[in-house]
C-alpha cells in the first residue's frame, strides 16, 4: 500500500468516525479497524491521536484558506478600496467552499460537523491549533466583517457572528437530511449549492437586523 493511500485511508476513516462520534469517544483502535491499517500506522504517520485530528481539519482547511484569500483579494479588487458589501463578503465564503475539490459528496457536511464539535467538546489542543495555523484567512474574513458592519458595537457583532456560524453550522451540517426531508415533505428535489443560496442572504440580513432587543416578560 502506497504511503499517502495509507494517509488518505487513515484520514477518510477519522473524519468519519470524528464526526459519528466525537473526538473523545472515538479510539485509535475504531480508526485503524475502519482504515484496515494496523496503529503502528498511524503512530508512524502522525504520531498521536491529537496529531491526527489536526491532520484531519488541515487536510479541508488549508486548500480551502488559500481558496478564500483568492477570493478575498478578487473581492477587494472589485472594490477599488471601498469596503465590500456583506452580501458579498458572505458569497466569497459561499462559493470558497463551493469551489473546494470534494473527495465525496459528504464531504462538508461531514466538516462542518467536526467544527461544530471543535466548538462544543474540550478540545483545547485543537483550537490552539486552529488559532494557529488560520489566524490569517479568518482574521481577514472578520476585518471585512468589521468594515461592512460599522454601526454594530463589538458585542453586537459578536453575536451576530456566533448566530450566524450556529445557523451554518447547523444547516451544511445537516444538510444531507434537509434535503431528504423537503423532497418527502414538498417534492422538491435541491443541492448542497441551493443551500448555499439560500443561506447567504437570510446570514447577511441577520447581520444588519435593527439593533433592538426585547428584555424578557418578568415572571409571575
Amino acid at each position: 500500500m502506497a504511503q499517502s493511500d495509507t494517509v488518505d485511508r487513515i484520514l477518510d476513516a477519522a473524519e468519519v468516525l470524528f464526526a459519528e462520534r466525537g473526538f473523545a469517544e472515538t479510539s485509535l483502535r475504531m480508526i485503524t479497524s475502519k482504515a484496515k491499517v494496523n496503529l503502528a500506522a498511524v503512530n508512524y504517520h502522525f504520531g498521536s491521536k491529537n496529531e491526527l485530528i489536526h491532520a484531519v481539519f488541515a487536510r479541508f482547511l488549508t486548500p480551502y484558506s488559500a481558496t478564500l484569500d483568492e477570493a478575498f483579494d478578487e473581492l477587494e479588487a472589485e472594490s477599488q478600496g471601498d469596503a465590500p458589501s456583506l452580501d458579498r463578503i458572505l458569497w466569497a465564503l459561499a462559493e470558497s467552499t463551493a469551489r473546494m475539490p470534494q473527495r465525496n459528496d459528504k464531504g462538508i457536511s461531514i466538516f462542518m460537523r467536526l467544527l461544530g464539535l471543535a466548538y462544543t467538546q474540550s478540545q483545547g489542543h485543537l483550537r490552539k491549533f486552529l488559532e494557529e495555523e488560520y489566524s490569517e484567512p479568518f482574521g481577514r474574513f472578520m476585518r471585512l466583517l468589521k468594515e461592512a458592519t460599522p454601526e454594530l458595537s463589538a458585542v453586537d457583532r459578536y453575536w451576530r457572528i456566533q448566530f450566524m456560524l450556529g445557523a451554518t453550522a447547523f444547516t451544511m451540517s445537516s444538510s444531507d437530511a434537509l434535503i431528504d426531508i423537503l423532497e418527502a415533505k414538498i417534492g422538491v428535489e435541491t443541492s448542497v449549492q441551493e443551500i448555499a443560496a439560500r443561506l447567504v442572504p437570510f446570514l447577511a440580513a441577520g447581520m444588519k437586523a435593527a439593533d433592538k432587543i426585547q428584555q424578557p416578560p418578568h415572571g409571575h
